[in-house]
């Protein structure tokens, strides 16, 4: 396995020079193995690399500590300092990815549940132009990055999915991602399941749909 500053899993396709890639962000108390079922169902000509969040927790990892001071976990917000530190080393391991693995840097996804979806949108607003499409899954956006207005967002494919009955990171937070991201430009795709926080088999076949149609 190659050198990554955060540990993965790479899975290469038949071809792998020059083919595009997925990276896969799990949520808060899972590992990089957590949501390689959901990659298994993309195209199979993708590069997936799937990043362990750098934190323990609970017999998993974590991208960050919460802030719950906004009224508990269903209105926490990342820790600021540990949410810095996680972008830069999803960003860094990005680029080592592109260069260990032969990927296209034009056709790099993002794929995320959670804390990963949260890390996602943010990681697509500080750098439009480094991803070609995201899926935010169950997550919201980020206070950090709530003003944010970056230049080449402009139709930028963003699928976001929410659950009616989740009451980890409920339905109106992603609603409301969905809106800031259209108002700067993003071409987003919103859907909700009558599901909790986790990934029922209609979201999942309309993630595969999205991502067939976008990478």
């Amino acid at each position: 396995m190659s050198e990554l500053p955060l540990e993965h899993v790479h899975v290469a396709p038949d071809d792998p020079e020059n083919a595009p890639a997925v990276f896969v962000l799990h949520g808060r108390g899972a590992d990089e193995r957590d949501l390689l079922p959901v990659a298994e169902a993309l195209p199979d000509d993708l590069h997936v690399v799937s990043l362990r969040a750098p934190d323990p927790l609970q017999g998993g990892y974590t991208w960050y500590e919460l802030d719950l001071s906004g009224g508990g976990l269903h209105q926490s917000q990342p820790h600021t300092a540990d949410f810095t530190r996680a972008l830069d080393l999803v960003a860094e391991s990005v680029d080592a990815a592109v260069d260990a693995y032969g990927i296209d840097p034009g056709r790099i996804g993002l794929l995320g549940f959670s804390q990963g979806a949260i890390t996602s949108l943010s990681l697509l607003l500080d750098a439009p132009d480094r991803y070609a499409w995201v899926v935010a899954l169950h997550g919201y956006l980020a206070d950090t990055h709530a003003d944010h207005d970056p230049e080449g967002i402009a139709e930028e494919p963003v699928f976001i999915g929410a659950g009616t009955g989740d009451r980890v990171i409920p339905e109106s937070r992603a609603s409301s991602a969905a809106d800031r991201l259209r108002e700067v430009g993003a071409a987003v795709t919103y859907e909700t399941y009558p599901v909790g926080h986790g990934i029922g088999d209609a979201e999942l076949a309309d993630v595969v749909a999205f991502v067939e149609e976008h990478y």
